[in-house]
């Protein structure tokens, strides 16, 4: 949820509970109290945690584990076809309080050194179109769907479409990358689990620090 619909949400609580509260019972004091806390967390979310304080406390409640989990599986994808591809990974984040201690408003990144040129032959934007929608492909292998790679799309688009590509023939190409590392993937099922594993049990959340990664 973002941070300005939070604040809108925030203020029209506050308005029905002005307006219905007295006729509740509810003393005034006490609809000034939560108002002021309740904008003051707001506040305090956008100064600290640039607005990201509900992802945070999402993944440090219980039900946590699940939403990082997947997560991690995304990131996995990205990470096991980067290694086939010989691609060099910086490094990679799970969760929205490891890239918010980089400085990275999300919930997930995995980093790669950037193209040397703008402009890249078609085989090598081949091998990007692997890698970055590995992450996409490797939450519709365990899950069914895939909810996560908006970023990556889009990165996959300004890459084919700087390079002189027309958009047919982009399309095509990502289809074609695609399938290409679904299948894969699906070979390395067992593997992409473990290393799903592994990126969560290194992942921080509030009041649990990171394990190192093994």
């Amino acid at each position: 949820m973002t941070q300005p619909l939070m604040a809108g949400l925030a203020v029209l609580l506050m308005s029905v509970l002005a307006l219905v509260g007295p006729a509740l019972g509810v003393s005034p004091w006490w609809i000034t109290l939560l108002a002021a806390l309740g904008l003051g967390s707001l506040s305090l979310d956008a100064a600290r945690y640039g607005g990201r304080g509900g992802h945070l406390l999402a993944e440090a409640l219980p039900g946590g584990q699940a939403r990082l989990r997947r997560i991690a599986v995304h990131e996995a994808g990205h990470l096991l076809v980067a290694e086939a591809e010989a691609m060099p990974v910086k490094r990679v984040l799970v969760g929205s309080l490891a890239c918010l201690q980089a400085g990275l408003q999300s919930a997930g990144c995995t980093e790669f050194a950037p193209p040397e040129n703008a402009k890249l032959p078609a085989e090598e934007l081949r091998r990007w179109s692997r890698v970055l929608q590995a992450g996409m492909a490797a939450e519709a292998l365990l899950y069914g769907e895939e909810r996560g790679g908006a970023d990556d799309r889009a990165l996959l688009g300004r890459l084919w479409g700087i390079s002189g590509f027309d958009v047919d023939t982009a399309q095509r190409e990502l289809r074609r990358a695609r399938r290409e590392v679904d299948l894969a993937l699906r070979q390395q099922r067992d593997s992409l689990e473990a290393t799903a594993e592994r990126l969560l049990e290194a992942a921080p959340r509030l009041g649990r620090t990171a394990n190192a990664p093994t």
